[in-house]
């Protein structure tokens, strides 16, 4: 249904899609969302849900959180809800905290201030003049219309049950494309990060990317190294975190890889081989439960390593402890990947690497079973080897045991000195 009346208030936007003309099942959206919505709208508030949680109702898919828009600000959102805290300092946002560890953000609609209006205001503050803070809050049209791409700016009115979009997102649904609100390559040049989150939700959903935002992320990838270090090493968490493997393709297909992990990201662009048995670690990762096999960020960035860093293992001439530590210590990446993370990945590679070369060669350190790393490098050294995960009765010992029955190399007792008796008078 189209409506070309004022933005801002209920039920009012570009394309309104009632029910029955969309997927969404109110049962599949969590209750304590709907009971803020509820709430909210009961005190004389439009409040919506938004983003991610909007299109993947509309797919068939379950969110990941879902986040509240509403007209209400901050102030009086926390007066209605008793377990709500305001945080953030330049735009405040409430987290509504419920039993379990659940938090749902509830966000005031704000609008994107240009950046004539902040500087302008930053030279007013510089001159001395006492200025009040920018407002950036706004229309539910306006909120839509700052996102990144279409469709995450759809907004679900669960009073009136109806789809509310603003930026064409439902059409691109509809093609399966992701679309850049605005010019591709402005958008991109004001954060080059979204290239990276483009080429993420197109990944992850199996969708195309819009021709003309295609050929700026072509164009534009090196922008990419430009973006703070701390910013990329978290966008890459989230990547590692889950749906790693679509991701990482497309990624390397638009050659950002190495903007991303430098050397390692170089190497995993030319060498396809190389990200082929990446691919196929990261297939069985997920096959097994990717929060079983990357529960900690030093898991994901072992298993990221491990065919990098293969090739050391089949070398007895090196301290392989040694050689990996100087190896991944010294790998310059865009993200800036924190040192204990790239020690604690170290060790886990070592101790996995120890394993593959005791059961070639029947030598096998075990004292490195009381290191702390251990059950995450056997953890890994399965997943290689085995495409499964350890557990009762299959662990590497019995593995080893089972390989060589007499104990090999490493088991054989020390013979003990024996000291002869010293002379009489001596």
């Amino acid at each position: 249904m189209h409506d070309s009346s004022p933005s801002g208030s209920r039920g009012q936007g570009r394309v309104i899609l009632e029910t029955p003309h969309h997927p969404i099942d109110r049962a599949a959206i969590d209750p304590d969302a709907l009971k803020i919505m509820d709430r909210l709208d009961k005190q004389g508030f439009l409040a919506c849900l938004v983003g991610g949680a909007v299109r993947d109702l509309m797919l068939g898919r379950k969110p990941k959180d879902f986040d509240i828009a509403t007209d209400a600000r901050p102030g009086q959102i926390k007066k209605r809800f008793a377990n709500a805290y305001v945080i953030g300092r330049r735009f405040r946002l409430v987290h509504v905290h419920f039993p379990g560890d659940k938090i749902i953000e509830v966000a005031t609609f704000r609008r994107s201030v240009p950046k004539e209006e902040e500087e302008a205001h930053a030279a007013r503050e510089a001159h001395g003049e006492a200025v009040e803070p920018i407002d950036p809050y706004g229309t539910p049209r306006e909120d839509a219309f700052r996102r990144d791409i279409t469709i995450n700016a759809l907004l679900y009115d669960a009073v009136l049950d109806a789809v509310i979009d603003y930026t064409g997102g439902l059409e691109d649904l509809e093609r399966k494309r992701v679309r850049i609100i605005g010019d591709p390559e402005t958008r991109f040049i004001e954060d080059p990060v979204r290239i990276w989150r483009v080429i993420r939700h197109a990944a992850r959903l199996g969708f195309s990317i819009e021709e003309s935002a295609e050929k700026a992320i072509r164009a534009q990838a090196a922008l990419v190294a430009e973006c703070a270090g701390a910013r990329l090493y978290e966008e890459l968490n989230k990547d590692l975190a889950g749906e790693t493997r679509p991701v990482l393709e497309r990624l390397r297909r638009y050659g950002i890889l190495r903007h991303i992990l430098g050397p390692l990201g170089r190497d995993y662009e030319a060498d396809a081989a190389l990200f082929a048995r990446l691919l196929v670690l990261l297939e069985r990762s997920e096959r097994c439960g990717a929060k079983a096999v990357k529960s900690e960020h030093e898991d994901a960035y072992a298993l990221l390593f491990y065919p990098w860093v293969e090739r050391l293992f089949g070398r007895d001439d090196i301290d392989l402890g040694r050689v990996l530590s100087e190896e991944i210590h010294g790998l310059r990446c865009g993200a800036t990947i924190p040192k204990l993370v790239r020690a604690d990945a170290a060790q886990i590679l070592a101790i996995a690497g120890a394993m593959v070369r005791g059961l070639r060669t029947g030598r096998m350190r075990w004292s490195l079973q009381k290191r702390a790393h251990y059950p995450k490098a056997e953890k890994l050294f399965f997943l290689v080897t085995e495409g499964a995960l350890p557990g009762e009765g299959r662990s590497f010992e019995t593995l080893f045991r089972r390989t060589f029955p007499r104990g090999g190399i490493g088991d054989r007792p020390r013979r003990r000195r024996t000291r002869r008796p010293r002379p009489a008078g001596a």
